[in-house]
C-alpha cells in the first residue's frame, strides 16, 4: 500500500514541478521582451514578472520538485531491487540534469530581477524545450523500463528536437513580422491626422 501512495505523489510532483519549470522559462521571455516596451510600462512589466517568478520558483517549482525526489526515495524504498536496473540509472541521469536545469533556472531569475541577464528572448524560448525532451525520455523509461523501443525513441527525440527548433524560428518570425506591421499602422497614423 505505501508503493501505491509514494507513487501517486510522485506523479503528483513531478506534473507540478514540469509545470512550473515549463511557465517559469516563459515568464523570462515576458520578462526580457519587456525591455522593448516604452517607461513606465517596462518597468511595470518588469516588476511585476519577477514577483510572478521568485512566487512560482519558491512556493510551486521548487516544493514540486522536492515531492518528487521525496517520493521517488519511497518508491525505491518498498523496492530496493529497483536500483540494479539500468533503466533507472538513466532515468536518474536524467532526474540529475533537470534538477541542474532547476538550479539554473533559480540562476537565471536572479540574473533577470539584478537586469544582468544577457539572454534573448529566443534563446529562452529554445532553453524553454529543455524539460520538454526530458519528460518525454524519463516518461519512456519510467513505462517501458529495460523494454525500451530505442529506434522509436530515437526518432522521436529527434523529430521532437526538430520539431521544437522550426517551431520557435517560425514563431520568432510570425512576432517580428507582426511587430513590423504594428509599428508601420502606429506611423501611418500620426502621417494621416496631419
Amino acid at each position: 500500500m505505501a508503493y501505491s501512495w509514494f507513487k501517486a505523489f510522485h506523479i503528483v510532483g513531478f506534473v507540478v514541478w514540469f509545470a512550473g519549470l515549463f511557465y517559469l522559462v516563459r515568464l523570462f521571455i515576458y520578462h526580457v521582451e519587456a525591455n522593448q516596451e516604452p517607461e513606465p510600462a517596462r518597468t511595470i512589466l518588469k516588476n511585476q514578472y519577477q514577483i510572478m517568478e521568485k512566487r512560482l520558483y519558491d512556493i510551486i517549482t521548487t516544493p514540486g520538485m522536492f515531492v518528487t525526489i521525496a517520493m521517488a526515495v519511497g518508491i525505491i524504498s518498498t523496492e530496493p531491487d529497483v536500483l540494479k536496473e539500468p533503466w533507472l540509472h538513466f532515468k536518474l541521469l536524467c532526474v540529475a540534469l533537470l534538477i541542474g536545469y532547476h538550479h539554473y533556472c533559480g540562476r537565471l531569475m536572479k540574473q533577470l530581477a539584478k537586469g544582468e541577464c544577457g539572454w534573448s528572448g529566443q534563446h529562452l524560448r529554445a532553453l524553454n524545450e529543455a524539460p520538454t525532451l526530458m519528460l518525454v525520455v524519463i516518461v519512456m523509461l519510467a513505462i517501458f523500463k529495460n523494454n525500451l523501443p530505442t529506434d522509436l525513441t530515437a526518432w522521436l527525440i529527434f523529430g521532437l528536437i526538430v520539431f521544437m527548433a522550426v517551431s520557435i524560428q517560425l514563431y520568432a518570425k510570425i512576432r517580428r513580422r507582426n511587430k513590423e506591421k504594428e509599428l508601420e499602422q502606429l506611423n501611418q497614423v500620426p502621417q494621416a491626422q496631419s
